[in-house]
């Protein structure tokens, strides 16, 4: 019997960067809470944001939030991690010498800090994440701690990641492809598989009683930790590897679908069940 379910985000459960939850997913997280099934938002973005989208729900889930750097659960932080100093100020003076239409987001627990001037991406930000953010002029000298680093190109930033930010850091932190168009920076001990798994230790979960759903390469970890792993039809060829089912993508309402129809059944069987003990 499954007791936890966790999905990603972007690009697995909504559109990218989209703010909004479909109203069908919001009524099956209300029937899970009900049958005592834990659900789970895990995501890159930050944990603001995330409530956000689940606002109707929001006092009723778990959250992986910045890639796992950040687990909360019904108004309490589970466990952070921060990345190290000297790592925050390398990766910021890297990413600050990329130039204009690559533009970079610092993650505190408290929120975000953005040092562009970048109008359409501050718009993104507010409109499209809907994230709370702070503008300063530099983030170095701000004594927040450091969750995340995730910098942004317009279009894609898959071949500057992959030729050269992911090979220049991968023994030194967690680097990766967090959509077409972000590259994520963490602690190298951050993931959304480690937080899952930490997840399934603090609940008495185990990895057959859980599922997940994912798309992009930071949710490959996701398939790892869960026996009853699902990459929608848009993931990544990596992640579908990584997976053991495929379900439809987004657009189709793939994760809803899945996890309506093992309701369904469920809801057959207690049925059955309740049927024949009568008799």
């Amino acid at each position: 019997m499954i007791k936890l379910i966790a999905s990603d985000i972007d690009g697995t459960l909504i559109e990218e960067s989209t703010p909004d939850l479909y109203p069908e997913m919001v009524q099956e997280i209300r029937r899970l809470t009900a049958d005592g099934i834990l659900f789970c938002a895990a995501s890159g973005r930050q944990l603001q944001s995330v409530r956000n989208v689940f606002r109707d729900v929001a006092d009723e889930i778990c959250y992986i939030v910045e890639n796992g750097a950040l687990i909360h659960y019904r108004g309490e932080n589970l466990a952070v991690t921060p990345m190290r100093r000297e790592y925050v100020r390398e990766i910021t003076e890297q990413l600050r010498a990329l130039g204009p239409g690559y533009d970079f987001v610092v993650s505190t627990p408290q929120g975000s800090l953005i040092e562009t001037k970048n109008r359409a991406f501050l718009r993104l930000m507010a409109e499209g994440y809907r994230n709370v953010f702070r503008q300063v002029d530099d983030v170095l000298k701000e004594e927040a701690e450091v969750l995340k680093i995730a910098v942004y190109h317009e279009g894609s930033i898959r071949v500057l990641g992959e030729s050269t930010l992911i090979p220049a850091w991968k023994d030194r932190v967690k680097v990766c492809m967090a959509g077409e168009e972000w590259v994520d920076f963490m602690d190298a001990s951050v993931d959304k598989g480690n937080a899952l798994s930490r997840l399934q230790k603090q609940f008495g979960i185990l990895p057959e009683e859980t599922m997940a759903f994912g798309d992009n390469s930071n949710d490959i970890g996701l398939m790892k930790a869960a026996v009853y792993s699902y990459a929608v039809e848009n993931a990544r060829p990596e992640v579908k590897a990584a997976a053991r089912f495929v379900c439809p993508s987004y657009e189709q309402k793939g994760v809803w679908k899945v996890i309506h129809e093992m309701e369904e059944k469920n809801r057959e069987k207690n049925s059955c069940a309740i049927a024949g003990h009568r008799v």
